[in-house]
């Protein structure tokens, strides 16, 4: 036993020495490019917000006076929000509303709308399935300033122009949207789910609402983030459809302030702090909507 013992010291103490004067593992190193180009994307998203920010903190005496990203504390921002909230009544608060009913309606509708045409894609086999999937996938690549003039000829032909309904209505088929729940409903209903629903009698509708919608509902978020994020930011449809000031949504409301603020400059810094106020429910809702994609990465690592 002792012979065993002294044999293995010289072994552990040639290990020792070896691991002591082995060279150090070599740190994996950075990629220049990729993080370059990772650096200048963020520059490009975080520099024109970081303005807004600033921007919206100077009043208007301050706002071509002072250096660019220097803020003021003054309690600018405070009175930016006063005077653009007295502005002809308080109109931006009704775009702002505006802004809410188009995009939380439209977003909510165009999600269900895609949410039944993914679902009727992927569980039922019909003729033409293939022909109408590529149709669709095809609307996905069309951009939106095509179908501008067409919808608003159509429109106004319906007599729906410079109304809520003529600006919801062309927003309810998202053909992206429906790409999406084609693809969510293949992975997360089971067919053998529906089938034993079937045989317990439920019918085609109940299958849907019951246990398709509930099992898409992670991806339905997304959807409806997308879409009211889409909806939200629209300019050229609601900017050809309406008329009338107080049906605008603050893209629009907005750009018609920044137009009148060409004659007068001091609506600049309405403009800036407006445009500040509307991006603040975007970020709140991609926020309170996180939630969601985690428990939707939890069930998929179940699966």
């Amino acid at each position: 036993m002792s012979t065993a013992t002294g044999a293995q010291a010289p072994a552990r103490d040639r290990a020792a020495t070896d691991a002591a004067t082995a060279p150090p593992a070599r740190r994996p190193r950075v990629a220049l490019l990729p993080t370059a180009a990772l650096v200048l994307g963020a520059l490009y998203c975080v520099v024109p917000t970081l303005w807004i920010l600033i921007a919206a903190t100077k009043s208007r005496t301050r706002l071509f006076s002072t250096d660019t990203y220097v803020p003021s504390l003054d309690l600018g921002l405070v009175h930016n929000i006063r005077d653009l909230s007295d502005y002809q009544g308080g109109i931006f608060w009704r775009w702002m509303l505006n802004s809410f009913f188009y995009a939380g309606v439209g977003g909510a509708l165009a999600s269900f709308v895609s949410a039944a045409t993914g679902y009727a894609l992927a569980m039922y086999a019909f003729r033409g399935r293939t022909a109408l999937f590529n149709t669709i996938l095809a609307g996905v690549l069309l951009p939106q300033i095509v179908l501008a003039v067409p919808q608003y000829l159509l429109l106004s032909k319906m007599g729906l122009t410079d109304s809520l309904i003529g600006v919801l209505l062309p927003q309810l088929f998202n053909p992206y949207g429906i790409y999406l729940c084609r693809i969510y409903a293949l992975s997360a209903v089971p067919e053998s789910l529906l089938e034993a629903g079937r045989i317990d009698g439920a019918g085609e509708g109940r299958l849907f609402f019951s246990v398709g919608l509930r099992l898409m509902g992670p991806g339905l978020v997304t959807v409806f983030l997308l879409q009211f994020i889409a909806i939200w930011n629209n300019f050229l449809l609601p900017y050809t459809m309406l008329t009338s000031d107080d049906k605008f949504p603050l893209t629009v409301g907005l750009y018609s302030l920044l137009r009148h603020g060409a004659a007068e400059a001091s609506l600049y810094s309405l403009v800036i702090t407006g445009t500040l106020l509307s991006v603040l429910p975007v970020i709140a809702l991609f926020l309170s909507l996180q939630r969601f994609w985690r428990i939707d990465l939890v069930t998929g690592a179940l699966k």
